[in-house]
């Protein structure tokens, strides 16, 4: 049986290590990626972003909700986990197989017969991906995220060495495929040997056919989002140019990779947690709270300020032929701000069980983006974006709207909790806007911002003691004494 003792320490244990591995692969991942940016044209992006489009569907499949439902039931074993293990690999070959024989078809459909070569190697990640799924449900199930940290760093730093080779021979948007393949190849095969479990020679439809009655909602909610989330990318591959399409992929990469080390990183660790405490809705209220507020205290003052810096961020990173992306990373930041309000809500939604609440929501949110898309797509793409923005915005009162109920926690209780994060960073942004008039170089006016911006935020957050902050504080001034006093 996989399960280990939750309390605040190992929570906060397992977050250290679950954002020091997102902190490591994203430092390292941001490092190359602006090199390639520099070796490679927002074509070569473009392919590869089209092509990353479908075998995001065809994983949807693979993953079938089951890891979530693996993590949510207390009780799980080695039949559990064998059988969703060998169910997943089936699905994979199966996944790969369709994208292998369809890939004249969707090569032919964007008028693009690079992608044919493309999509049928790029997709054994697929396969690779379904070995390692199951082991990272058990590092996630026992809150044992080290093994994450050392699997990733080494898997992107190898990867990575592959990446910048390629591109520097010229190779195109091969640079990026095999970047991406030797990552997950690499990953799969450290997880192998560092994570405990194996796969049995066990197998059971019955335990299949519960954990499915759980995840089968999160199967088709993890469809719809995925579709939706790309559904935007695909369009713009198919009405503009795969160029178009790579400028639009990078100009979201600035702020997914914030969003992903910070809030990424806390719902990882709290999706077990929530799972662990979901029969004690006043404990469960207050940890979705505490996530909330502390959350946003980082989300909100980098998203806003990565938009007010966004384009001397580029200028000096990625040079002027990705200028034309700025717009879309600052469109994507005011998106992102919103996003602890978001997984926050959906996260304890799934620890509680409901995940036909969790499709619904899903549903209600995809009519409003496709209204919302139909609408924009005659007017150009900068107001398709912009809608998108607006339906993420309208996104975040819907996921919060359940938990009204299930734990008393309003929407207007949880807009009420992260106001003040907004606040201060207003007023942080605006003598960085006042700077960026002062005629320096770029790259120490760049660094003079990022400071200001840092010192301005804090400074005001320690003036009015934000409760975020003094909760920060504390953990950690809890956790190191703690650890010092079990070293004694």
């Amino acid at each position: 049986m996989y399960k280990t003792e939750i309390n605040k320490n190992k929570v906060i244990s397992s977050f250290v290590w679950k954002f020091l591995e997102r902190i490591g692969v994203q430092g390292l991942q941001f490092i190359i990626s602006i090199v390639l940016a520099r070796l490679l044209t927002p074509s070569d992006y473009g392919v590869v972003a089209l092509i990353s489009i479908f075998i995001q569907l065809a994983g949807v499949f693979i993953q079938s909700g089951f890891g979530n439902a693996l993590i949510q039931k207390k009780n799980a074993d080695d039949l559990d986990f064998s059988s969703v293990f060998y169910l997943s690999l089936f699905i994979a070959i199966v996944m790969y197989l369709i994208l292998f024989f369809t890939a004249p078809l969707i090569a032919r459909f964007y008028d693009q017969k690079i992608l044919i070569p493309i999509l049928r190697v790029l997709s054994l990640t697929l396969i690779f991906g379904s070995i390692n799924g199951l082991q990272g449900t058990v590092v996630s199930k026992t809150l044992d995220f080290k093994r994450f940290f050392f699997s990733s760093i080494i898997g992107i730093a190898i990867s990575g060495v592959i990446g910048l080779l390629l591109a520097y021979k010229n190779y195109g948007p091969w640079a990026l495929v095999w970047q991406q393949l030797s990552m997950n190849i690499t990953v799969t095969i450290i997880l192998w040997f560092t994570v405990k479990w194996r796969p049995k020679l066990l197998f059971s439809f019955a335990r299949l056919k519960t954990l499915f009655s759980f995840g089968w909602k999160l199967l088709v909610s993890s469809l719809l989002d995925t579709i939706f989330r790309n559904i935007h990318g695909l369009v713009i591959g198919k009405i503009y140019s795969k160029e178009m399409l790579g400028i639009y992929t990078r100009g979201k990469q600035f702020p997914e990779i914030i969003s992903t080390n910070i809030d990424g990183s806390i719902q990882s660790v709290l999706f077990p947690a929530y799972s662990a405490k979901n029969d004690d809705i006043n404990a469960l209220k207050n940890m979705v709270r505490r996530s909330i507020t502390t959350s946003s205290f980082f989300m909100i003052p980098a998203m806003l300020g990565l938009a007010t810096i966004a384009k001397p961020l580029v200028m000096v990173l990625l040079t002027e032929k990705w200028l034309d992306s700025v717009p879309f990373i600052q469109i994507a930041c005011i998106s992102y701000s919103w996003r602890t309000i978001h997984t926050s809500n959906l996260t304890a939604i799934n620890a509680l069980g409901r995940s036909d609440i969790f499709l619904k929501l899903e549903i209600i949110k995809k009519i409003n983006t496709i209204i919302a898309l139909l609408i924009t797509i005659p007017m150009g793409i900068m107001p398709m974006i912009v809608g998108q923005a607006i339906t993420s915005a309208l996104a975040s009162f819907i996921n919060a709207y359940p938990n009204k109920k299930l734990l008393r926690y309003s929407y207007f209780e949880q807009i009420k909790d992260i106001l003040p994060y907004y606040i201060i960073s207003i007023i942080m942004v605006v003598p960085i806007l006042f700077f960026q008039l002062v005629n320096i170089p770029l790259l120490l006016s760049l660094i003079i911002q990022i400071l200001l911006g840092i010192i301005i935020y804090t400074g005001i957050s320690c003036v009015f003691k934000t409760d975020a902050l003094l909760y920060v504080k504390k953990t950690i001034s809890d956790f190191f004494i703690e650890r010092k006093s079990k070293t004694q």
